[in-house]
């Protein structure tokens, strides 16, 4: 299995990072889309970030056009929409795929882990939540619907800061 730390990713502006720049973070990887209905789910993401940002917590967006084309938009469509609508502050990578042939490696990685009801696999839909703890590894799989605010999220986040 490859190092989470070690894939190789670029921001939305393009630029190359990689999850070592939050090496020593609990991380809340979460594929993202503007015209979904559960894109309300970027204001609790924008209020995690506040509360927990300076305890060594990032939430980190990463946009997908796979489910039903609901993030149609380019990089700086998406910044214009998560920032002027959602007042967006937390990192945001570039749009990728995270289910089929051409699933991102980061995504690879990261669908190998199973959610609280023991199924790994596929991504099922538009935020779906990965934790990852401060040492590199993914602690929790939280599917599409249960809300960033959640006691189960918030716990999760919690536990690791």
């Amino acid at each position: 299995m490859t190092s989470l730390y070690d894939i190789p990713l670029h921001t939305l502006t393009g630029e190359p990072t990689s999850l070592a720049a939050y090496r020593g973070q609990a991380v809340l990887v979460v594929n993202v889309a503007s015209k979904c209905g559960l894109t309300p789910q970027y204001a609790g993401l924008e209020q995690l970030q506040k509360q927990y940002g300076e305890q060594g917590f990032t939430v980190l967006g990463v946009p997908c056009n796979q489910f039903a084309g609901q993030e149609p938009g380019n990089a700086e469509e998406i910044q214009t929409f998560c920032s002027a609508t959602y007042g967006v502050t937390f990192p945001m990578l570039e749009k990728v795929e995270v289910n089929g042939a051409q699933r991102h490696p980061l995504y690879v990685e990261l669908t190998r882990t199973a959610d609280a009801d023991g199924e790994a696999g596929d991504v099922q839909w538009n935020f779906e939540k990965f934790l990852i703890g401060k040492d590199g590894a993914v602690v929790a799989r939280i599917r599409p619907r249960t809300e960033p605010d959640s006691p189960e999220v918030v716990s999760a986040i919690e536990a690791l800061l």
